[in-house]
């Protein structure tokens, strides 16, 4: 009996003994895998390449509420020198609107598949929707043959709450609606409201404060011309303006696009923008992200994009969130907010086709 549990004691301690070193190995992996985590971010946050700190300052800082994932990171001497860094410099000039021909959507020859895909259409179609994609996102652009009928829309609680763009569309009748341009957003909380920047709706001022950053006026001359400029709500009136925003920035400006200095400075996100060619199609453009696979969209992405599609003036308007394509009543794009839910948000403004 004694032989039998000094067998069984050995066994015992060799089983611990097993067991202790299965244990000491897990610790060892898990520690090991938490060192080379940690110094897998400290090399992304802080090493010797730029790319990912760029990219994480300028995305997190051109949100309102999420810019704490950079000031976690980084001094605020860090930051404005990484946001000094990746800007985006616009022409300096405002649209020469002698250039722009709305009676001129005439041909059947195309210069390349681009101009192809915006110019064949039935003549009784007041829009064309196509898809595009790039590495970092995918999104709709809207081609509208008559830009006469592109309109402002504002929220019909303006100054005390916003409204979903479906439900502005749905008011109006329209057969496209696209978000316009910014409003005042404390903490990420804005409700839509209070509207920043000019908005002028069917040659009325309903707001002349300015917009104090990148970018200037975006609208619409009662010739149907998308002007783009740095002017007051007062000029902009006697330069014939019917229906406008004031957002930015300025993608493009009689043809020459904007300077991107390295990431452009508003990383990547879901965008909008509009446009017009020198045919006087006007372009609508919103892009998804903030998805696996599908971040969104910098500034020069949609220069790229728009330049493709022949677009002479272009202007960027409000994103995140509140990007928003609605085409018949129905949401088209797939909006995402930082709760990771597909859905839009209550808004100031924004540009619609009407029937």
């Amino acid at each position: 009996m004694k032989q039998i549990k000094k067998k069984r004691n050995k066994e015992d301690q060799k089983s611990t003994k097993k067991e202790i070193s299965t244990t000491k190995k897990i610790i060892i992996f898990i520690i090991s895998f938490m060192i080379t985590e940690c110094l897998g971010c400290a090399f992304l946050l802080y090493g010797p390449l730029p790319k990912f700190r760029n990219w994480l300052v300028t995305t997190a800082m051109t949100t309102m509420n999420h810019q704490y994932l950079a000031t976690l990171f980084y001094s605020d001497e860090t930051i404005q020198k990484i946001l000094e860094e990746n800007k985006i410099i616009e022409p300096d000039s405002n649209t020469n609107l002698d250039i722009i021909n709305t009676n001129s959507i005439k041909t059947t020859v195309y210069k390349d598949e681009y101009e192809k895909e915006i110019l064949e259409h039935d003549a009784k179609d007041a829009y064309k929707m196509i898809e595009v994609s790039g590495k970092n996102y995918s999104g709709y652009l809207v081609a509208i043959y008559d830009p006469s009928k592109v309109k402002v829309v504002t929220s019909k609680y303006l100054g005390t709450n916003g409204e979903y763009l479906i439900d502005m569309a749905k008011r109006e009748d329209a057969l496209v609606a696209i978000n316009g341009g910014g409003f005042l957003d404390a903490d990420g909380l804005g409700t839509g409201a209070e509207v920043e920047g000019i908005v002028i709706q069917d040659g009325k001022i309903l707001n002349s404060s300015r917009y104090t950053r990148s970018g200037g006026l975006i609208g619409f001359t009662k010739d149907n011309k998308l002007y783009l400029g740095r002017v007051s709500a007062q000029e902009a009136i006697e330069l014939g303006i019917r229906d406008a925003v004031e957002f930015g920035p300025f993608l493009i400006v009689n043809g020459e696009s904007s300077k991107v200095v390295g990431n452009g400075g508003y990383g990547l996100h879901p965008r909008t923008a509009i446009a017009q060619r020198k045919d006087g199609v006007v372009l609508f453009l919103v892009i998804d992200g903030r998805r696996i696979g599908c971040m969104g969209a910098d500034m020069d992405d949609l220069i790229e994009i728009l330049m493709r599609y022949g677009a002479y003036n272009a202007a960027n308007l409000d994103g995140g969130n509140s990007s928003a394509l609605i085409i018949k009543n129905k949401l088209i794009n797939h909006p995402i907010n930082w709760d990771e839910k597909e859905e839009t948000r209550p808004i100031a403004t924004g540009f619609i086709l009407t029937k």
